[in-house]
Formats: C-alpha cells, structure tokens, sequence
C-alpha cells in the first residue's frame, strides 16, 4: 500500500527541478517503500558550486550519512544538512543510472536514459548541462561493503512505506530529484518518489 503525496509526486522512471531557498526543508518520501531517489544541489547563484560526494564523505569519514550530517559540495561549503532520517542508510557512492549503466550492466539494446537521462532534461531549464552532473545522493538507496575485499553490493533499500529523509537547505539552491529508473536498486520494481518543502520553522 503507498502513501497519498502531500506536495509532489515524481511518477516511476522519471525527475524533476526546482529551486530551493536557503533555510527552506525539503522531505523526499518513499510512499511505497524500496524506491530510491537521486537528489542533486547546485548553488542558485552559481551553479559551478555542486555536490560533491568526495567532499563529503572524505569531512565526514564514514561512508553512510544520517540526521545531522552535512552534505557539502566541491568547494567545501555545506549545501545541505540531513535534519531528519527514519531509514539511515543511503548511498553516495554510485553515479546515476544512465543509458550506459542499463546497457553495459543490464545488456538492454534500447536502453531507458536513466536518472542521468531524467536529471539533464530537467535541469536544462536551469543552465546545467549533462556534463555538470556527478555522483549524486541516493535517497534510500542500500549498497552494502564487503569490508575485506571492498566489494560493493547493490541490495534492496530498507525504506518501507512512508520513510522519509529531510533536508534543510544552506544556501539558495537548484534541486535535482528524481524517482530511480534501475531495476537493481529498486528491488525489481519501479514505484513514485514524493517530496514536500516547508519553510525551516516548520514541524517535522
């Protein structure tokens, strides 16, 4: 059973843009849980200040990122901070699905284009260009880390209907969001990714 949206639906296999001011709260919910999304920042003012899952990870030194941690991007300024998380464990570590991804790993001959596919067409609006998108923050997503050989595993998320994660924005910001368009990180079956924003005094 999904949960009804409070504010916007993203449908299976596709994104959307929008901008978010500083101090604003942005929630994305997994409505019918073991959906991942793939969330970008950019600076509003200059959008050559991005993401950068290097950055934060390497201030962090840990690779899995919950409530209080700050998300930094390639000039090391804090872009966003996780102010609430019911599910604790998301991924920063794999690029977004793309044409490429559906083909070299799945053998698709008429692949989908992917998140990387759905985030360039929604983000053009904004002056970004597909080669301006990076690795980005996986909402939900599980990837769990064979700690003696460093092999990496792409398993179902631990979202369940209605989990969500919040972010609160620490600068004027273009947002990239969408609903994951892989079979694999999304345990076989492709579902809605909803979001809402609040202003910062709000209640979670």
């Amino acid at each position: 059973m999904c949960e009804a949206h409070p504010t916007g639906e993203i449908p299976p296999r596709s994104g959307v843009a929008f901008t978010l001011d500083r101090g604003q709260r942005l929630t994305v919910i997994d409505p019918c849980g073991e959906q991942v999304a793939d969330l970008l920042a950019y600076n509003r003012h200059d959008i050559g200040e991005v993401l950068s899952s290097g950055r934060t990870l390497d201030y962090a030194s840990r690779i899995y990122l919950t409530t209080g941690d700050p998300l930094y991007s390639n000039r090391s300024n804090v872009l966003l901070t996780i102010v609430a998380d019911t599910v604790g464990r998301h991924d920063f570590l794999l690029t977004p699905c793309s044409k490429d991804t559906f083909r070299i790993i799945y053998g698709d001959t008429d692949p989908h284009r992917g998140c990387f596919g759905n985030l360039a067409a929604a983000l053009k609006p904004y002056g970004i260009g597909p080669d301006q998108i990076p690795v980005a923050f996986n909402c939900f997503m599980n990837v769990p880390i064979d700690a003696a050989t460093g092999a990496i595993t792409v398993a179902p998320p631990l979202s369940r209907a209605g989990d969500h994660i919040t972010f609160e924005a620490q600068q004027d910001l273009v947002i990239g969001l969408t609903a994951c368009s892989a079979l694999q990180s999304n345990n076989g079956r492709f579902k809605p990714i909803h979001y809402r924003i609040d202003p910062a005094t709000a209640a979670l």
